[in-house]
């Protein structure tokens, strides 16, 4: 029988497999550069600010959803930023990421928060169709921006502005 739960210290080296799994579906096999130790002490740590639950069947994870928390101005409370959802190939079909979805939405309801969300590759048609399927709509009108690399470094390393002084 399967279970949902949040995850536990010793469900780290697991979760990593599922993260470097997720990274191959989605054609990024060599992109993973995350520790063990570094998943642990971002769930862990003294000052979480990455949660995971995951689904248990017969003593193994079958797969976790990882989360972390958001805030809209608009609305003037939090929501959950869904980063990663993934169940193994084979445990699919028996509801999990389903599941895991329901787990995440209750917990967000509970605390009074207006939303849950995530991204989803365009090509991803199997997932966009089980999302459909739960009633989430794409936010058409935005676009994901990201700063990383050279760009990154080059805006961080920018002299901070100084305001005219007339």
């Amino acid at each position: 029988m399967s279970q949902i739960r949040k995850a536990r210290p010793e469900d780290v080296p697991a979760v990593l497999g599922m993260v470097r799994d997720l990274a191959v579906y989605e054609r990024e096999p060599d992109a993973v550069r995350m520790t063990e130790q570094q998943l642990a002490e971002a769930l862990f740590g003294a000052h979480p600010a990455v949660f995971a639950h995951v689904v248990e069947d017969e003593g193994r994870l079958q797969g976790f959803a990882l989360w972390f928390r958001t805030f809209s101005t608009w609305e003037g409370v939090h929501g959950i930023h869904l980063e990663d959802l993934y169940v193994r190939p084979e445990a699919r079909g028996a509801g999990h990421g389903k599941a895991l979805l329901q787990a995440l939405a209750r917990h967000a309801v509970a605390q009074g928060w207006a939303r849950v969300e995530w991204s989803v590759l365009n090509w991803n048609e199997p997932s966009i169709g089980f999302y459909r399927s739960l009633g989430a709509l794409p936010q058409d009108e935005w676009s994901v921006f990201r700063l990383t690399g050279d760009a990154l470094h080059r805006v961080g390393a920018a002299r901070e502005h100084q305001p005219d002084r007339a």
